[in-house]
């Protein structure tokens, strides 16, 4: 009974240390921060469309009931499995991180904006959605930051080789 009430503290924990200097690891950290981000969203928009805006809601405040949370963090979980194609240790090493950090960053978002009040303000499913919307675009910006550097990301094609440095 006891690791049940360490999980939501575990999360907590591993979002909180990876902090936002994540974003600088590159490449795959984008791709593994927009497929929880789409597995998150895929799993939101599910409940909303079956008429569960609240529990979204209660969800993303975190004041839905210990077993719903459990069940849309499993569908969660499923789905990002299934997006990253990991196997074994590996995945379940990338999903401990990178699902807590993204729903945490998700409820930031959400309260700083005060979106969390809009998604109560409007039960219809329509507005809901695109409350999501929203949210999901203001996470990825969240998430993957360009401080007005004009950086911009390269697609896997377009990679230069690493250059050696001379000796």
């Amino acid at each position: 009974m006891k690791k049940l009430t360490l999980l939501p503290q575990l999360f907590r924990t591993a979002g909180q240390l990876t902090g936002m200097a994540a974003w600088q690891t590159g490449r795959l950290f984008r791709k593994a921060a927009a497929s929880a981000l789409e597995s998150i969203q895929e799993v939101l928009r599910a409940e909303v469309k079956k008429g569960n805006a609240k529990l979204v809601a209660d969800f993303l405040t975190d004041k839905a009931l210990p077993a719903a949370r459990a069940l849309l963090l499993e569908r969660m979980t499923a789905r990002l499995l299934v997006r990253l194609g990991l196997r074994g240790a590996l995945a379940s090493n990338v999903i401990g991180w990178i699902l807590p950090f993204v729903l945490e960053q998700m409820v930031k978002v959400g309260q700083r904006t005060g979106l969390f009040d809009k998604l109560r303000a409007n039960p219809t499913v329509q507005d809901s959605l695109l409350r999501l919307e929203e949210l999901k675009e203001a996470v990825w910006k969240r998430l993957v930051p360009d401080h007005g550097t004009g950086a911009q990301v390269l697609e896997d094609d377009d990679v230069e080789p690493p250059r050696q440095l001379p000796v």
